[in-house]
Order: structure tokens, then sequence, then C-alpha cells
């Protein structure tokens, strides 16, 4: 590991679409803007233009604070909103951000403490991809393509640039063109997998979907990782915490 390229100040990282789109809409804006306009404008579940808003906050593109509404009173906490960080924006974040530092630190203490480090950090992802994915309506799961259809939108939210490769008569496969987090996933395998993992199974979980994720594999090629869906009710379609992707990790080292 290099100390010094951990402590360099983080560059600033392609956005993706739907966080360059919520960028956008919030610099045209000439008052800030709630979770839930946003949400509306951008055809984004609250969830997921909540999770892009606090980004771009953590990134310093944009300020959260009280949504001044002149004429109307409420009651208990004022509403939050959001605008596009100026130049000269007071409340705009000093300093240079450092999150990767923070990753390596938080995914060696993960390895190095916890007795089943895969286990714990796919559970974490699991929260966070049934926090993320948008829940259907009561007794209305979506199909098969619908729901790989919304995953592969939501890995693309989250910069895996993904790509849905699924033939006739065999298992879908979604083949992840970019990492997030490859520097961290380069030296932490077991944990970020996982993680990654723990998402895509906790958002089909929320989804209702008839589909799961078998595995994982890391690095199949050149930045290249590959997801193995099954259809649920399939010969090994069953998933246990810290399985999927802990060998394929070892293998990589």
């Amino acid at each position: 590991m290099n100390a010094r390229e951990l402590l360099a100040p983080d560059a600033g990282a392609p956005l993706g679409r739907s966080r360059a789109r919520v960028l956008e809409l919030l610099r045209e804006a000439a008052a800030p803007l709630g979770v839930q306009e946003v949400a509306e404008r951008c055809g984004l579940h609250p969830n997921t233009a909540r999770f892009h808003l606090d980004a771009l906050v953590a990134a310093g593109l944009a300020i959260r604070g009280p949504q001044p509404n002149p004429g109307v009173r409420r009651l208990g906490r004022p509403a939050i909103g959001y605008r596009a960080a100026g130049g000269d924006a007071r409340g705009a974040p000093a300093g240079e951000r450092r999150y990767r530092l923070l990753a390596e630190m938080l995914a060696s203490m993960i390895a190095g403490l916890l007795p089943d480090s895969a286990a714990t950090a796919e559970q974490a992802g699991r929260e966070w991809g049934g926090y993320l994915a948008e829940q259907p309506p009561p007794y209305q799961p979506p199909t098969a393509d619908r729901a790989l259809a919304d995953l592969t939108a939501l890995l693309d939210d989250m910069g895996f640039d993904p790509e849905l490769a699924a033939a006739p008569g065999t298992p879908p496969r979604i083949l992840l063109r970019e990492c997030p987090f490859r520097e961290v996933a380069g030296r932490h395998q077991a944990v970020v997998c996982s993680l990654h993992l723990g998402v895509i199974r906790g958002a089909l979980a929320r989804m209702r979907a008839p589909l799961t994720a078998g595995r994982l594999e890391p690095f199949t090629g050149p930045g290249l990782c590959l997801v193995h869906l099954t259809h649920l009710g399939e010969d090994g379609a069953g998933e246990r915490d810290g399985e999927g992707v802990a060998s394929a990790a070892a293998a990589g080292r």
C-alpha cells in the first residue's frame, strides 16, 4: 500500500448519468429542491434521489439546508432542501476529501477484526440494497425482465457500468464493467465484493423479484466482474451470508 497515494486528496470522479442529472437539476433550479421533487423530476425512487443528493453534498457539489417556503407556517422541523454549491456559496464544505483513506481504514478493520468479515459485509450490502431499491405495490411482484431492468439501472446509478447478458435457455448474468471501489477491492476483495453481492441480493429481495444472485466472480477480466443470477426455486438458488464470492476473492490474491 502506498501511503502517499492514500493521503492524496480525492480526485473528482465521474458522477454517473443519474447523479449528473440530479446535479444539473439543482444548478438549473431557482430555489432549493426537496428530495421528493428531485425524485419526481429525475424519475428516481426517493431513496435513490436522497442517496445521490447526499453524495453530492459530501463531494462539495451541493449544499443541504432548511428549505424556505415564504407564507407557509410549519410546525416542527423545517423542510430540508438542496441547492448546487457555487464558487462563492456560503456553507460549502471546506478542505479536501480523502475518502479512499477512510474506505481503506474501514475495510481493513472489517477484514482484520471480525470473525466472518465476508458475511458481515454482505449483510451490510443487503441492508443498503434493500434501502436503495424500490418496493413494488402489494401483490404485484415484478417479472424477471422488469427486475433485471430495475437492478441494472440501480447498479448503473452506483457507478458499475453494468451490462445485462441474457440468452434464451441460459441463466441471466450481469457484467460489471466498472468498480467504484476498485482500488480498495484490490486489497480487500472478500469484504468489498461481498458487500457488492449483498447489495444485489438485498435489492432483488426488496423488489420481491423471482431472481437472486447466486455468486459474483471478481475480476474475471481487466476491470470486469460477473454476477451470476438464478431463478428462485431452481437447484442451487439458495443463498447464505458470506457465500458466493469468498472463494473467488481468495483465488485473486
